[in-house]
């Protein structure tokens, strides 16, 4: 139960950037990242070559030639495994960003405690690979990218746009959450995000933090959703028989 929500959870967080990487049709991946001295050190390119693959994408290195099919830079997305500051744990995330270098995908961080630096990478970034693994990929060879302009199609602004558009046209149900008379909950810092009690104190909703301040990654019971401002407001969004549903909470933070 708990892998399973893990999975619903990061596949709803990639909701908070853009909903762009099937749109893509393959992924390059550098030999070297930022935070190592060598390519492919600790095997790092490789093992992301490998869960890209079992991912469902067409992967390869940056020094690789590609086939003519894989001519247009802007069909394809460019991987990078970026390595968070933490005190005695290594803590890494991958991002997918499109041909005007804009992230399309961050995943969820993944993190280690082993001491040995192989084995910690390795496992970090396995563990960052399950956000990939949720997005469940596959391409749908929908949309005309123009490597000569920068009015790219899924960026995540036009996307949020395009989101925002298919929430109005749904129907919606807005209530207020809580437990006492005013219906206000007070979040309570957690190592993931944060706990929303009412006066009780009750736990009415959990929330976990995604890459955006305004986004929350939400759990209320069994149901799960996202936690994002609009319009000066906070609501809990998640979709039920199909249909999405926002529900208005009044949270202090």
């Amino acid at each position: 139960m708990k892998t399973r929500f893990l999975f619903f959870a990061v596949l709803i967080s990639s909701y908070c950037f853009s909903q762009s990487v099937n749109d893509c049709k393959a992924v390059l991946i550098p030999l070297k990242f930022d935070f190592i001295k060598s390519d492919n050190q600790y095997r790092l390119a490789t093992l992301s070559k490998f869960n890209l693959n079992k991912a469902g994408f067409q992967a390869f290195y940056t020094n690789e030639s590609l086939p003519k099919e894989y001519n247009d830079r802007c069909s394809l997305m460019y991987f990078d495994v970026v390595k968070e500051k933490s005190f005695l744990t290594t803590k890494l995330h991958v991002t997918f960003k499109d041909c005007n270098g804009k992230i399309i995908f961050q995943s969820a961080s993944g993190i280690s405690k082993e001491k040995d630096f192989q084995l910690a990478y390795t496992e970090a970034l396995n563990k960052a690979f399950i956000s990939v693994y949720a997005l469940e990929y596959k391409y749908n060879n929908a949309v005309v990218r123009n490597s000569d302009t920068n009015l790219n199609p899924t960026s995540p602004s036009l996307v949020s746009q395009e989101v925002s558009a298919s929430i109005s046209t749904n129907e919606t149900v807005k209530a207020n959450m809580g437990g006492d008379s005013s219906g206000t909950l007070y979040a309570q810092p957690t190592a993931t995000g944060f706990q929303l009690i009412d006066s009780s104190p009750k736990v009415i909703l959990k929330i976990f933090n995604s890459s955006r301040k305004d986004c929350f990654i939400a759990a209320k019971g069994n149901v799960q959703g996202v936690l994002i401002a609009k319009d000066n407001q906070w609501l809990f969004e998640y979709y039920l028989n199909d249909k999405l549903i926002s529900e208005k909470v009044d949270v202090k933070f």
